[in-house]
């Protein structure tokens, strides 16, 4: 059996944390694992800043509703969803997933939580695993089945490595450019034909 494993941001839906920026006007929630490796430490920092603006879950929520899938992403993923089994492994966290996951169809997702007190403030947060991605790919082979994987960013090289076949999905050309040995795709009917091909 032959399994497709997809970050979620960059690759299916815009940047949650960019479309907060942009409606806050804080350039350092910007940053993004595109930029920074160390996903714990980023967080730790957004939390920082969300604290320090008065940003509660519900200002990201509002982010989140108004989020629809990059141009081609739902087909791309109605297609692939055709010809194998397909889950989303992302450093997301699931207080954010129902509005997205409903226009997407409902794909399976593994992801995170965030921590929310009583009066809304993001206080903490809680990782499924500490190398979330790459984890469940490894997982997954362990169960036999074949890992085709496609991510952005730093925190899905580990995913992108442990795959049978990993892929890069309109990276950052720095990325790009130091892990020379990945493929890289920036159009989502190559990636699928790659998906496809691959698993003849």
């Amino acid at each position: 059996m032959r399994i497709v494993c997809l970050d979620l941001e960059g690759v299916l839906i815009p940047e949650i944390w960019l479309g907060l920026s942009e409606r806050t006007g804080i350039e350092d929630l910007s940053i993004t694992t595109r930029d920074v490796p160390d996903y714990n430490a980023l967080m730790r920092r957004r939390i920082e800043i969300l604290d320090a603006n008065g940003l509660r879950i519900h200002d990201l929520l509002e982010v989140v509703a108004r989020i629809e899938p990059l141009p081609g992403a739902l087909e791309f993923l109605r297609r692939l969803r055709e010809r194998l089994q397909v889950a989303i492994l992302s450093d997301t966290f699931y207080q954010f997933a129902p509005p997205i996951m409903e226009q997407l169809d409902w794909p399976l997702l593994l992801c995170n939580d965030l921590v929310v007190d009583q009066d809304g403030w993001i206080v903490d947060f809680r990782m499924r695993h500490n190398v979330g991605k790459q984890h469940a790919v490894e997982a997954f082979r362990d169960m036999g089945l074949e890992v085709f994987a496609a991510g952005d960013s730093h925190n899905d090289l580990g995913m992108l490595r442990a795959a049978d076949r990993g892929a890069l999905f309109r990276a950052p050309e720095a990325i790009r450019q130091a892990e020379t040995d990945l493929k890289a795709y920036d159009d989502f009917d190559d990636l699928l034909e790659a998906m496809s091909s691959d698993f003849k």
